[in-house]
């Protein structure tokens, strides 16, 4: 993965958030957010 220079990417890498609109990229980090909190909790 190349290195993201968008800002939208949660791990500096990018993902192809970049074409996304700004609610679609709302919905995609809060979905990741939970995911990692999630991820976090079980850990």
């Amino acid at each position: 993965m190349a290195d993201c220079s968008c800002g939208r990417s949660p791990t500096g890498k990018c993902v192809g958030w970049h074409s996304l609109s700004e609610e679609q990229y709302q919905e995609k980090k809060s979905v990741y957010d939970a995911r990692q909190t999630a991820k976090s909790v079980t850990d």
